[in-house]
């Protein structure tokens, strides 16, 4: 079960992840965000990030030229793409680069887990919503047989029940290792902890 940490956005961020080991740390690039960070900010981070975390851009609705640079110059690792991108984008984005690429859906009905199984992406992310910090109803993904990325709600108090209930490929979180709007080392240990017991 791989470990996603989302929204690093300060340098000492970079620091926790190098010290706590997760396979995956985000950088969002969407301007709406409170964590967003330049393409100049990621490039430090990356160049400072430990070599065994793959560095994932996080986009929604964003120019495929962008993206393909960001890629090209390797500051991210992998894409992942929050907007309303569809198969087309998809297939034009993998044209440009051989970076995975992770399609999130916000599960809220089960046509929404009918979706997201069919995405032509390489791999899934199933979310509450952008950022919202609830757990969705996890009975809607009685659908899915293909691995996947559980986002939305995760903390370090509910990961533990989350996981005795599903097993996901991967786990993606971002406010819930947060204390006051900021990343939590002893947060993202003590997350990471509970995941690793777990698998």
């Amino acid at each position: 079960m791989k470990i996603k940490m989302c929204g690093m956005c300060r340098e000492q961020d970079i620091m926790y992840a190098n010290a706590v080991r997760p396979d995956y740390v985000g950088y969002i690039f969407a301007p709406s965000s409170r964590r967003y960070i330049t393409p100049e900010q990621a490039a430090a981070f990356t160049d400072r990030l430990d070599k065994s975390i793959t560095p994932v851009g996080v986009f929604i609705n964003e120019d495929i030229g962008l993206i393909a640079r960001l890629a090209g110059d390797g500051i991210i690792g992998a894409v992942q793409l929050h907007g309303t991108e569809d198969a087309e984008y998809i297939s034009h984005l993998r044209r440009l680069t051989a970076l995975p690429i992770i399609k999130a859906y916000k599960i809220r009905s089960e046509s929404d887990t009918a979706a997201a199984q069919k995405s032509s992406a390489d791999m899934i992310l199933l979310d509450s919503g952008e950022g919202s910090g609830r757990l969705f109803d996890h009975s809607l993904l009685k659908g899915i047989s293909r691995p996947y990325f559980l986002a939305g709600g995760l903390d370090t108090e509910n990961i533990g029940a989350v996981l005795r209930e599903l097993s996901p490929f991967g786990v993606d979180v971002s406010s819930g290792i947060e204390t006051d709007g900021s990343k939590d080392m002893d947060k993202m240990q003590l997350f990471a902890d509970i995941v690793r017991r777990t698998r």
